[in-house]
């Protein structure tokens, strides 16, 4: 019963904002992200579309028509039809297909093994899951260091597939039947954009690089870039599903967090631990305040807090314990006027949401302040 108790109310992630840049497997990163209690902003950054121009796809076939791969791993149907119907339009129909028969040939789930058999083609092994984890899984399992891997792209990189099979020592071989542009809707990225701008996301998830490359496009495009970065580099963490993903933003100086499986479930695990870490938490009234991204944990219980309310107490908590005037949390309240009078009005929506009032104390004439506990105020005097 003592342990029922104890347990809290809110997951781990509650009372912070992660943006999700991912167009594939967003509906999947996103329930992961919200089972945990955080606030989910989407705005796939990128979308895929059939190849244009398949030079690309022309010299990627030619390659491993030349040099055979170890393994090929078909990962769509339509991905895997395509690449044989554009190589039958190039004459290298035959060509290639006999080279897959000579190979490890893998297909990810029934469909894709379908579509492998039509082509007269026997695959080697196919999950039942259709999960490119398990594909992972077998292929580490084998053993992939010098082995050749040639992977048939369906869009977006799969997370952290082509970064785990390299870093087990493989020399992957990409086969880009699809090609990345940006979306066709580009509001949703701009109200993400926005939203990391006004510091209104805690954390921006990234699962591939060129989600992250689109993303800094759009913000250069906007004029935004450089106050984008600095969002980045100082409020808004950038997480990555591993370092191939990091390195658009790494070529910026960005610092990222990475797991160390390059997969989903890792990296919503490493968010779980990141963003409670960098929470302030300050003995206040007798009380245990954790300040988060649009909430506050007083001893432990979550609380909403209104935008204008989680400014004030950002404010406040800068100098904890030191009287902070009115006109100074005026300039703090988002699209306030000169009124100071709305600097009462949202502090006294703070203190309700907050559930606990002497948490901040009004200070005749002179503002407001945190009631820090006299046994902190020598820990933040020179703060």
């Amino acid at each position: 019963m003592d342990d029922e108790q104890q347990r809290p109310d809110h997951g781990p992630l509650s009372g912070f904002t992660v943006g999700v840049t991912a167009a594939r497997r967003a509906d999947e990163l996103g329930v992961l992200l919200q089972r945990r209690g955080a606030t989910v902003v989407h705005a796939p950054a990128l979308r895929i579309v059939p190849l244009a121009d398949d030079g690309e796809l022309l010299t990627a076939t030619k390659e491993l028509i030349d040099d055979a791969p170890d393994v090929v791993v078909a990962t769509t149907a339509i991905g895997f039809r395509g690449w044989v119907e554009a190589a039958d339009g190039w004459g290298l129909g035959e060509e290639l297909l006999a080279r897959l028969r000579s190979v490890e040939l893998l297909a990810r789930g029934p469909k894709v093994k379908g579509a492998v058999r039509a082509q007269g083609l026997t695959e080697e092994w196919s999950p039942s899951s259709e999960s490119m984890a398990e594909v992972l899984d077998r292929l580490l399992e084998e053993g992939v260091d010098g082995r050749r891997i040639a992977v048939q792209l369906h869009g977006e990189p799969l997370p952290g597939f082509v970064e785990s099979l390299r870093a087990a020592g493989a020399e992957v071989v990409l086969v880009p039947v699809y090609r990345w542009m940006p979306p066709e809707d580009i509001g949703p990225v701009d109200r993400l954009l926005d939203a990391a701008l006004t510091r209104g996301l805690d954390a921006l998830t990234f699962t591939s690089a060129p989600a992250a490359a689109s993303l800094l496009n759009r913000a250069e495009e906007r004029g935004v870039r450089a106050e984008f970065l600095a969002a980045l580099h100082h409020d808004v963490l950038p997480a990555c599903v591993g370092p191939v993903t990091a390195l658009p933003l790494q070529a910026l100086g960005i610092d990222t967090v990475q797991p160390e499986r390059f997969r989903l479930g890792p990296l919503v695990q490493l968010l779980c631990q990141e963003l409670p870490g960098r929470a302030r938490t300050l003995p206040v009234a007798g009380h245990q305040v954790e300040i988060r991204g649009h909430a506050v944990l007083v001893n432990g219980a979550l609380r909403p807090v209104p935008p204008a309310g989680m400014s004030l107490l950002r404010a406040l908590a800068r100098r904890p314990g030191w009287v902070v005037a009115r006109a100074e949390l005026l300039r703090a309240l988002p699209g306030s006027g000169r009124d100071e009078h709305a600097v009462e009005t949202a502090m006294a929506r703070l203190r309700t949401a907050l559930g606990a009032p002497k948490l901040i104390q009004t200070v005749v004439k002179r503002g407001y302040r945190l009631a820090l506990d006299p046994a902190a105020d020598a820990k933040y005097a020179d703060a």
